[in-house]
């Protein structure tokens, strides 16, 4: 039996603060806005956790990738990668412009907010 994350494994409370608190600095500062639809961002947030967690880096959780650790160690990708930084573009719907369809009114989410769109229902 492996002592390995599982690559499903839900982040911990401490990592999904820590990128929460991450995104709202980000957005503020590059007056970007989150997905009008809040389940979108919580998504994306506890994805870049796990990754943090895993991997060491904050890797686009929206991509496919055929050795992540790899690509967290070339740092392209992790968030805010290196389109996003260059252009504000998001693939990840995380960062949105103002001209964005797509875009809501918020630079923040709390903690319970991510848990209540991520966390499985109860069986």
């Amino acid at each position: 039996m492996s002592d390995a994350p599982s690559a499903t494994a839900a982040p911990s409370s401490e990592s999904l603060e820590l990128i929460r608190r991450f995104a709202e600095a980000y957005a503020k500062r590059t007056d970007t806005y989150f997905c009008s639809d809040p389940g979108v961002t919580a998504v994306v947030l506890e994805g870049l956790a796990r990754h943090k967690e895993q991997l060491g880096a904050a890797l686009c959780p929206c991509r496919h990738y055929e050795d992540k650790q790899a690509e967290a160690e070339q740092a392209f990708w992790n968030c805010p990668c290196v389109p996003m930084r260059e252009r504000k573009e998001c693939h990840c719907m995380l960062f949105l412009t103002e001209d964005n369809p797509f875009r809501g009114e918020q630079q923040s989410i709390s903690l319970e907010e991510i848990k209540t769109h991520t966390e499985p229902p109860a069986a």
